[in-house]
């Protein structure tokens, strides 16, 4: 019975270790997955930014720009 228990602890160990790995990974790609998120607003602001720009001319999106920035 002492080996059962022996490789019941062993594989225990491991699991614990494996599982810490596991979290510590999942950690990572949650946060650049997060990153990656914000990344993609900003994109998506600026390809509206865009689709305007095309819509309206560019005269009327410089202007718009202007009194955006207060120039």
């Amino acid at each position: 019975m002492e080996g059962v228990e022996e490789l019941a602890t062993e594989t225990d160990k491991r699991l614990s270790v494996h599982e810490a790995i596991c979290a510590s990974r999942y950690e990572s790609i949650q946060a650049r997955f997060d990153e990656g998120s914000k990344r993609m607003n900003r994109i998506e602001y600026l390809l509206y930014v865009v689709i305007l720009a095309v819509l309206l001319g560019p005269g009327v999106a410089a202007d718009f720009v202007k009194k955006l920035l207060g120039v």
